[in-house]
C-alpha cells in the first residue's frame, strides 16, 4: 500500500528552547480547535434565541479563524496529510451506504 503525503514545502524555524512560529501557530489552532468544540456545545444548549444568535455569530469567527490557522499551517508545510486510498473510500462508502436501509424511508428520516 503506497501512502502518498499530499503536503507542501516545508519552512524551516529555529529548533531552540524557544517558541517559534510553528510552535506559536500550532498552539493557536489547538486552541480554535477547542473553542470551536465549546461554542457547538454552548449553541446546543442556548435556550435563549438572541444568546444563541450571538453565539453563532462568536462560532463562525471562530470556525473561520482555525481555517485559517489551518490552511497557513498547511502552506508552511507544517501540516501534512495522506492522500486516500480509492479502494477504502470505495468500502466505506458502500458501508454507510448500507447503513442507510436502516433509516425509516431509506431517506434518513426525512419525508
Amino acid at each position: 500500500m503506497n501512502q502518498q503525503k499530499v503536503q507542501n514545502p516545508e519552512k524551516q524555524v529555529a529548533k531552540t528552547p524557544q517558541m517559534n512560529d510553528r510552535d506559536f501557530i500550532n498552539d493557536l489552532l489547538a486552541t480554535e480547535k477547542y473553542m470551536t468544540a465549546s461554542y457547538s456545545t454552548a449553541l446546543n444548549e442556548a435556550s435563549n434565541e438572541v444568546l444563541y444568535q450571538d453565539l453563532l455569530s462568536i462560532f463562525t469567527e471562530t470556525q473561520n479563524m482555525q481555517r485559517e490557522l489551518y490552511d497557513l499551517m498547511f502552506r508552511e508545510g507544517w501540516y501534512k496529510l495522506e492522500s486516500a486510498d480509492q479502494q477504502k473510500l470505495q468500502q466505506s462508502f458502500q458501508q454507510f451506504k448500507g447503513y442507510e436501509s436502516q433509516f425509516p424511508n431509506g431517506n434518513g428520516g426525512l419525508q
